[in-house]
C-alpha cells in the first residue's frame, strides 16, 4: 500500500505529515529518479512554511546532482508550464492547494508538466523508505539559478493563445483569488483580454485572511452577493494555488462544476468534431449528455488521476476534467484554472453574454457534495464496510463504478458515490438525481449507513 503520496502528491499537516525530512528525502528521491542529472524547477504558493519547504526540497535535488532553476512564488499551473517550457526533466511545486493554512504539501511534474502517475510516485517512495538514494561527489552537485520571470512568460503566452478575436461586448467580472499565488496574475490576465475586473482577496497572504481556499459554494456566499450589488457578468474564485476554477452567475448563484466541464466539452468537441473526455468519477450525467450531442465519448477514471487516462487515450482524449479542474492538452498536459478563467472570459467576451447565457445548453441537476471527518487510521476501513451495505440498500442500481470508492448507478439516472479522500482524513459523499427529492432519498439512506458503521467503530459522526 502507498504510503506518502496521495491523491495529489503529498498533503498534511505541516510537522506531522509534510516535515522538512520529508521534503528533502523527496528531493533527493527525485534526483535519484533521474539518475542525478538533469534540470529541475521548484516554486511554491504563498504558505508560511512554502519558501522553507522549496528551499529545502532544492537541497535534496542538488545534493543528488541535479540542477534547480527557483521559480519563487508561483501557481501550480504556471510551475508545471515552466517544465516544458525551460526544457526541464521535472519540476516540484510546494503547496496544499485548498487545504487550511497550517497544511502543506509537495507534488511533482514530469518533463511534460504533467503530475507523476502512481507507478512513478511508487518509484519515488521505494528509494525514500529503502533508502535507496544517489549522492552526487563534491564536483557533481546541482547547480542553483533563480528566474522568476517565468511568470511574465507564462502570462503573455496564455493571453496571445486566448485573446478573442472580436469582442462582442465588454464583460464586468469580479474575481477572488483567496489571497493565493494567482492574486497578481488572474486579474491582469482577464483585464488584458479586454474585461472589466474587479478584484476581492488578491493580495498575498498564507493565512488566508479573506476566506477559506477552498472555492466550495458555502465559502463563496459572500463573494454571491458582491456579485450580485456589482452587476458583474460573471464571478470567478480560484483555490490557494490556482489549479481549480469555481464561477458563480451575476445573480450570485454557484455554477455546478459538471455543467463549467460539460460547457468546456462542448468546445472542445465543436472544434475537434470527435473525441474522448475523460472525467472523474464524481462527475454528473449532464456531460455525458452534451459529449454524446457532439459527437463524443466519455470515459471516467479516479479524482485526482485524471491525466493518467488522457496520456493513455493520447490524441483521441480532446480534454480532462474533474470538477473546479480542467486540462487542456493543446495548451498543456496541467491542471490550470488561470486557463478557465480566461478562457470563460474569452468566450463571454467574444459572444457578448454573461456566464449564464452563455452556459444556457447545459442542463442542471439537483446534486449534492459533503465531507465527513473520520480518523485518518479507520476511513478506508469505514468506507469498505459502507460500500457493502450499500450494495444490500440500493438492490435496484443498474451498474457500478469502483475505480475510486464506490458508485451506484440507478435506472433513473441518480447515483451515489462513497469514497475516501486522497487528500485529507474525511469521507466523502456525492450523490445527483433528476429531481430534489430522488437526490434527498438516496443522500439520507447513504448517511445512514455511513453513520451506523462510524458508529460501530467508536466514531460519532457530526
Amino acid at each position: 500500500m502507498r504510503r506518502l503520496f496521495g491523491t495529489a502528491g503529498i498533503r498534511g499537516e505541516y510537522g506531522k505529515v509534510v516535515t522538512p525530512e520529508i521534503a528533502y528525502k523527496v528531493g533527493l528521491a527525485l534526483a535519484t529518479f533521474l539518475s542525478g542529472k538533469g534540470l529541475a524547477t521548484v516554486g511554491h504558493d504563498v504558505r508560511l512554511t512554502s519558501p522553507l519547504l522549496a528551499t529545502i526540497v532544492s537541497s535534496g535535488l542538488m545534493t543528488g546532482g541535479v540542477d534547480v532553476v527557483n521559480l519563487g512564488l508561483v501557481p501550480t499551473p504556471t510551475l508545471a508550464y515552466s517544465v516544458p517550457a525551460l526544457n526541464a526533466n521535472a519540476g516540484v511545486i510546494i503547496t496544499a492547494s485548498h487545504n487550511p493554512p497550517p497544511d502543506n504539501g509537495i507534488k511533482c511534474f514530469d518533463g511534460r508538466g504533467m503530475e507523476f502517475t502512481i507507478p512513478m510516485e511508487e518509484k519515488l517512495e521505494d528509494i525514500i523508505f529503502n533508502e535507496k538514494f544517489n549522492y552526487a561527489k563534491w564536483d557533481s552537485v546541482g547547480r542553483l539559478e533563480f528566474y522568476p520571470e517565468i511568470i511574465d512568460d507564462y502570462m503573455r503566452e496564455l493571453i496571445s493563445r486566448l485573446r478573442p478575436q472580436k469582442i462582442k461586448k465588454k464583460v464586468r467580472v469580479i474575481v477572488d483569488c483567496a489571497n493565493g499565488a494567482a492574486s497578481n496574475i488572474t486579474p491582469i490576465i482577464l483585464r488584458e483580454l479586454g474585461a472589466s475586473v474587479i478584484t476581492v482577496n488578491c493580495h498575498y497572504d498564507g493565512m488566508f485572511p479573506g476566506r477559506i481556499p477552498e472555492p466550495r459554494p458555502d465559502v463563496l456566499v459572500e463573494l454571491g452577493k458582491q456579485a450580485k450589488v456589482l452587476n458583474v457578468d460573471a464571478a470567478l474564485a480560484h483555490d490557494g494555488d490556482a489549479d481549480r476554477l469555481a464561477a458563480l452567475t451575476s445573480n450570485g448563484k454557484f455554477i455546478l462544476n459538471d455543467r463549467l466541464i460539460a460547457f468546456y466539452a462542448m468546445l472542445k468537441l465543436k472544434e475537434k468534431g470527435e473525441g474522448i473526455v475523460v472525467i472523474s468519477i464524481d462527475t454528473s450525467f449532464v456531460i455525458d449528455e452534451v459529449v454524446e450531442r457532439y459527437g463524443g465519448k466519455v470515459v471516467r477514471t479516479k479524482l485526482g488521476k485524471t491525466h493518467e487516462k488522457l496520456i493513455e487515450y493520447g490524441k483521441k482524449a480532446v480534454m480532462a476534467a474533474e470538477p473546479w479542474k480542467l486540462i487542456d492538452p493543446d495548451w498543456g498536459y496541467w491542471v490550470d484554472g488561470i486557463y478557465q478563467a480566461a478562457l470563460l472570459t474569452k468566450e463571454m467576451l467574444e459572444k457578448g453574454m454573461n456566464i449564464e447565457e452563455l452556459l444556457k445548453e447545459i442542463p442542471e441537476y439537483p446534486q449534492i457534495r459533503v465531507s465527513y471527518k473520520v480518523p485518518e487510521e479507520l476511513k478506508h476501513e469505514i468506507v469498505e464496510e459502507v460500500h457493502e451495505k450499500m450494495r444490500e440498500v440500493f438492490k435496484d442500481y443498474e451498474s457500478e463504478l469502483t475505480i475510486d470508492g464506490l458508485r451506484l448507478n440507478m435506472p433513473d439516472k441518480s447515483w451515489i458515490l462513497v469514497r475516501a479522500s486522497g487528500t485529507e482524513p474525511k469521507i466523502r459523499i456525492y450523490g445527483e438525481a433528476r429531481k430534489e427529492k430522488k437526490l434527498q432519498e438516496i443522500f439520507q439512506k447513504t448517511l445512514k449507513i455511513l453513520r451506523e458503521v462510524a458508529e460501530k467503530k467508536g466514531v460519532k459522526m457530526v
